[in-house]
């Protein structure tokens, strides 16, 4: 395997750089998913029925809470990608457990929302609108699960291997999911909530 020194160690080899590149189309692909969940939740926004609106059900504090939670755990997820660049490991996985925590506060509060608009009676029964939004921020949430787990199997590998062309590589692609899914939150924040709330 060939290492080209004059690059990160994540892109230091053909088959690392050939991996981003992957990634890069995978996430297209996820973009495809979350614009079809959008367009389907702006489509039904107005189908509520007898069920209650965005107006009646969203809001503001949780949402706020969220998007700095979500966004901080962004900026953390970079500040780890700094901090593997510069061979410093021990700052590096502390910046990438501070982000998998914030994750995991994200989570909390959005369950603890969901299970707020159900206590309310607005279920994914209701209406087609709060189908939609439930699906939509239920997608989401997955995302973030799913980038949980695999984040803590990344970290497991950091702590036995250090950093290699391989750890390196794995650790920037779960970046990039990172920040793709805190861009998608962006959007939720923008156009669902505030949106919703006028």
């Amino acid at each position: 395997m060939k290492v080209d020194t004059s690059l990160p160690l994540e892109y230091s080899t053909e088959e690392n750089r050939l991996k981003i590149f992957g990634f890069w189309l995978f996430l297209g692909a996820e973009i495809a998913l979350f614009s079809m969940l959008f367009a389907t939740y702006f489509t039904l926004l107005n189908g509520t029925g007898d069920g209650p609106t965005a107006q009646e059900i969203f809001v503001l504090k949780p949402v706020i809470v969220e998007t700095l939670v979500l966004l901080t755990s962004s900026f953390t997820c970079g500040l780890a990608v700094h901090s593997m660049r510069l061979n410093f490991k021990k700052p590096m996985m502390t910046f990438f457990i501070t982000t998998m925590c914030l994750g995991l506060v994200f989570l909390g509060v959005e369950i603890l929302e969901f299970v707020t608009y159900i206590g309310e009676g607005a279920t994914m029964q209701t209406s087609g609108f709060l189908s939609s939004l439930f699906m939509l921020l239920g997608t989401h949430g997955a995302h973030v699960t799913f980038g949980l787990f695999w984040g803590l199997c990344i970290l497991i590998q950091v702590v036995r291997e250090g950093f290699t062309a391989q750890t390196t590589n794995k650790f920037f692609i779960y970046s990039l999911y990172w920040h793709f899914l805190d861009v998608v939150w962006i959007f939720i924040f923008s156009f669902v909530y505030l949106k919703g709330m006028i």
